[in-house]
């Protein structure tokens, strides 16, 4: 027996038919990054950015979109990246990735991405290669490369006068290159190398290497590497004596860094990609913004890029709608798009051109700006300055 049609039925019908056209179509992204290991902290900070960025464009009114961030730990480790890339990559659901921290990593993940037809940002991973080893258009960096780093550390190094280095660096793709941009930028302007010493990134007693290095009475130790590494060496180098100044790069750029060192960290010099959080163009409002999402982990050295590079493709998204291919090709053709992190201009390698280095040295517990601290004023003197 059929059942009588309510009075209220043809409104109910209406309502139904309205909140079905008025729907948004969901759109997925990929996040990609190490969220368990030694470099969690970055990982977390990153995705937490990433997580910020899709979380406003959600609660903007005027975006076509809803989206949805679907998030993989590659845990800084090559063969898990080509599993989660791989996973990513197939889901035909997913237009595109914020991808990695680690350069290992990504080096492994970027054929799979070409062989998919997916567009990805890289937010943190700085080896060269990324971007410039193949003519791979669906891959994008949104932050710089350890040419820049190396570059600025060199010249910036040899103007406070040191002149003799040991290098350090673990022997991942990512430390590797480290070593050869630094020491052919160091030797270019009048610095020597006294030795190099390759380390396997899952090292814990580096006795034997910083014992022949104490003979070598160098002025400062560069390591080229990752924040667990880099604690364990500075802390054996003080257990061994080594007066020296320790210089790294940007993977020891972290919060973790100066936890797992303590008083230890202090003076240690390192430089990345990009102006900090609160002094990029956008830097108050993100920070604003992250503060207020009550995330359980800062947003680390790198958030801000992990941020503007899940707007950036957002934006792409929806000017040319949810298509891997015409998102590809707008994001090749960016030109002075405005971000948090400044205006980004991919070349003709997907490579953002960031002119800015910044350089940092730990004081008092933080990583402060060298133009900022007492270093820099005369105030407090590194090891081995002149």
């Amino acid at each position: 027996m059929r059942r009588p049609i309510t009075p209220f039925a043809p409104l109910l019908l209406l309502m139904l038919v309205f909140t079905t056209a008025g729907a948004k179509e969901t759109v997925k992204l990929a996040f990609i990054g190490p969220l368990t290991g030694g470099v969690s902290a970055n990982g977390l900070g990153g995705r937490n950015s990433a997580d910020l960025a899709v979380r406003l464009r959600n609660a903007d009114a005027n975006a076509k979109y809803t989206y949805e961030l679907v998030v993989q730990d590659d845990e800084c480790k090559p063969n898990i990246g080509v599993q989660v890339a791989t996973k990513v990559a197939a889901d035909r659901k997913i237009i595109a990735g914020v991808t990695h921290y680690c350069s290992a990593v990504a080096m492994g993940a970027i054929d799979v991405y070409h062989r998919f037809g997916l567009p990805v940002i890289v937010w943190g991973a700085v080896l060269p290669d990324i971007t410039y080893a193949n003519d791979y258009k669906e891959v994008h960096r949104v932050n710089g490369t350890m040419i820049n780093q190396n570059e600025v550390a060199a010249e910036f190094m040899t103007g406070l006068k040191y002149r003799k280095w040991v290098i350090i660096h673990d022997t991942t793709d990512y430390g590797k290159g480290h070593n050869k941009y630094f020491s052919a930028d160091v030797q270019k302007r009048g610095g020597s190398i006294l030795g190099t010493y390759g380390v396997t990134a899952d090292q814990q007693d580096f006795n034997a290497e910083l014992t022949k290095i104490k003979e070598l009475k160098p002025e400062v130790i560069y390591f080229g590497g990752l924040t667990p590494i880099g604690v364990r060496i500075r802390s054996q180098m003080d257990k061994l004596g080594i007066v020296a100044a320790f210089q790294g790069t940007s993977g020891i750029v972290s919060d973790a860094f100066i936890e797992g060192l303590g008083p230890l960290a202090e003076g240690t010099l390192a430089f990345r990609e990009g102006a900090p959080a609160e002094k990029l163009p956008g830097g108050k409002f993100f920070l604003d913004q992250y503060q207020k999402q009550n995330y359980a982990e800062g947003p680390e050295a790198y958030g801000a890029f992990a941020y503007a590079a899940a707007s950036l493709i957002m934006d792409a998204i929806e000017k040319v709608g949810p298509d891997r291919q015409k998102v590809m090709t707008e994001l090749n053709g960016t030109r002075d798009h405005q971000s948090i992190v400044g205006k980004v201009t991919f070349d003709d390698h997907g490579q953002n051109m960031v002119p800015l280095i910044t350089k940092f040295v730990v004081q008092d517990g933080k990583w402060v700006v060298w133009e900022d601290s007492d270093y820099a004023k005369g105030k407090r003197k590194l090891p081995g300055a002149r």
